[in-house]
């Protein structure tokens, strides 16, 4: 059957690359479905309530930032090791449309445990809707994507088996989700070693979180403790920052003076 040859556009050669680079990670993961009634509670008194992925990118930096296995890179060179990061860098998964063909674009967010999560938000937002060029995350990637082959080959490996050059171009942990779209658990790939999805809030005030894992890095069993944490986190400091906000931004009341 004769077909119609088309280019492959910046973004899917992105991601061309990126299914090639975690082609060899042993990825495992685990699911479970954790209640944030007391989050959605605080959630619901924002002014503007920032959005999930802001969230889950905050929340997953304050748990990590007291596990250090959280912010820990395999890396093959100079010899297999493990690198440990100060600090989490988060990679969001951003869809856009671009010369009218869906793509997704990782927009990285360095220590968000030390930023306020709507200004988390706002990077996220920013990355959604800026053009691509104003995005310096999008820029140093798709500048890397625009090389022939064998040197992106190179600057993958270069990348991703360096551990100060892995934080910086991959980050330590990524948040992924479809939820916009309706429900559905999400297993995603990339070169890790952490991955974090959300489904969508059910009725009974509990969201479904799935964390894929490089198992050459931990076992389930700091998982299931970092999901439990991870509930305990968006119910108590997530939530605390968002009714804190609200107080912030509620006006005083103004004392009347006897004369």
């Amino acid at each position: 059957m004769r077909g119609t040859v088309r280019k492959i556009s910046l973004p899917r050669r992105l991601v061309a690359d990126l299914m090639h680079a975690s082609a060899g990670v042993p990825f495992v993961s685990l699911t479970r479905s954790l209640n944030v009634r007391h989050l959605l509670e605080a959630r619901a008194l924002a002014a503007q309530p920032p959005g999930w992925a802001a969230i889950f990118v905050k929340a997953f930096s304050l748990v990590a930032r007291d596990q250090p296995v959280l912010r820990t890179l395999y890396t093959k060179w100079p010899l297999p090791s493990f690198y440990e990061l100060p600090r989490s860098v988060a990679m969001v998964a951003i869809a856009r449309v671009e010369d009218g063909q869906d793509s997704v674009l990782p927009q990285k967010i360095t220590a968000a445990d030390t930023l306020p999560v709507t200004e988390v938000d706002a990077l996220i937002r920013h990355a959604k809707h800026a053009p691509i060029d104003e995005v310096p995350a999008f820029r140093k990637i798709l500048r890397a994507t625009r090389l022939p082959l064998p040197l992106r080959r190179l600057i993958w490996l270069i990348g991703l088996n360096f551990g100060r050059q892995r934080a910086n171009y991959f980050g330590s942990f990524g948040v992924t989700s479809v939820a916009a779209y309706g429900a559905g658990e999400l297993h995603a790939l990339s070169p890790g070693p952490f991955i974090l999805s959300y489904g969508v809030l059910a009725p009974d005030e509990t969201i479904d979180v799935v964390i894929r894992w490089d198992h050459r890095i931990t076992d389930a069993a700091l998982i299931a403790k970092t999901l439990i944490r991870l509930e305990q986190v968006l119910n108590t400091e997530i939530a605390a920052e968002l009714r804190g906000q609200r107080q912030q931004a509620e006006p005083k009341p103004v004392r009347a003076v006897a004369t």
